[in-house]
């Protein structure tokens, strides 16, 4: 099957992984890489109501109350842009994977879905481990590689990994045996898939 029959019979899930207000302390969390992954997102999303594609919101739920991510703090918020709409699925986890803890597999597979596009935060945690396990579960996966972001990492020696870095390693890894990795322009522009 080719990328554009993919693409183009109907719309996967979009799967939107942890676009939440906690990830933009810097000073909490690091320096990041790809300003623009919000942008991509908000195009994915907007493309996906627009086609009435089917969204699933996930959503970190740490369980460390020095969290960002704790509930009831205001970190643990969708960021505007992704905020869920009406028949929107969200989906609260509070491992790295979106499938453990969660109906989501059983959901999908219910719903004979098995098509996903993957965006998120960050690239080398929780969307990395979710794509993985889609990959693993059978499921045919995408992942927008300029619509995800993370962070700055650190050897155990102190030595810095820069996030481009990170985020590239991780992306290589995925690309093949679990996703086919594309860019949003790539995604929104096959033939056929777009308006």
């Amino acid at each position: 099957m080719t990328m554009t029959d993919i693409l183009t019979t109907e719309l996967p899930v979009l799967i939107m992984i942890d676009w939440q207000k906690g990830f933009r302390d810097l000073d909490y969390w690091g320096q990041r890489h790809n300003p623009d992954a919000e942008q991509n997102a908000q195009r994915l999303l907007a493309h996906w109501r627009a086609h009435q594609g089917r969204v699933i919101h996930v959503r970190h739920d740490s369980t460390s109350p020095q969290s960002r991510l704790y509930p009831g703090q205001s970190g643990h918020d969708f960021e505007d842009f992704a905020s869920p709409q009406d028949g929107e699925r969200v989906y609260g986890k509070n491992v790295n994977s979106a499938f453990i803890g969660t109906t989501l597999e059983a959901d999908l597979r219910a719903d004979n879905n098995v098509r996903l596009v993957l965006c998120g935060i960050s690239t080398d945690h929780c969307v990395n481990t979710t794509t993985r396990m889609a990959g693993n579960l059978g499921f045919d996966v995408v992942l927008a590689a300029d619509a995800c972001f993370c962070f700055d990492r650190y050897l155990p020696d102190g030595r810095k990994i820069a996030a481009q870095t990170v985020h590239d390693v991780h992306l290589a890894s995925l690309s093949g045996e679990f996703a086919r990795i594309l860019t949003t322009d790539q995604i929104l522009s096959v033939d056929g898939y777009c308006d």
